[in-house]
């Protein structure tokens, strides 16, 4: 396997911390990994947009909600310039208080990520329910390959 370019691994690192602040809950964390202006696509089709309304909404979802844990896995990076890059990943989710996937909770991701002051912040994230309507050994493969991240 060849090496993967420091900026291809710093994407990847700013995906599992955008995950691992979902997971511990942490609004600020995971807002301050976004660029000023960003937006979040979540789930459900909600948009949050700019730092400031992602550290606001997901507080707010935290503050009510038990949220799931995520497991993610990149699918790929690709450098479209050496200022930006896009990130393709699935994950799955945890419900609260148990300890499989829940596999109508599957997503595909997308990441764009831009280097701003040598920084690399996340401009767009979107999570797409990853339901492959009429094909349930989709649904089923997919949960699997995510299971083994647990």
């Amino acid at each position: 396997m060849s090496e993967l370019h420091p900026d291809e691994t710093m994407i990847r690192t700013l995906y599992h911390q955008m995950l691992a602040s979902w997971n511990t809950r942490n609004s600020q964390a995971l807002a301050a990994l976004f660029a000023e202006e960003g937006d979040l696509i979540g789930f459900d089709g909600s948009q949050h947009t700019g730092r400031a309304g992602i550290a606001s909404d997901l507080g707010s979802i935290f503050a009510g909600h038990a949220t799931p844990t995520y497991v993610g896995k990149v699918r790929s990076v690709e450098l479209l310039s050496a200022e930006v890059g896009i990130l393709r990943a699935v994950a799955g989710l945890v419900p609260p208080g148990q300890s499989d996937l829940a596999a109508p909770l599957n997503a595909v991701q997308t990441l764009l990520a831009c280097r701003r002051e040598g920084v690399w912040c996340i401009v767009l994230f979107q999570n797409t329910p990853a339901q492959y309507h009429g094909r349930p050994e989709q649904v089923q493969a997919l949960t699997e390959e995510l299971r083994q991240l647990l």
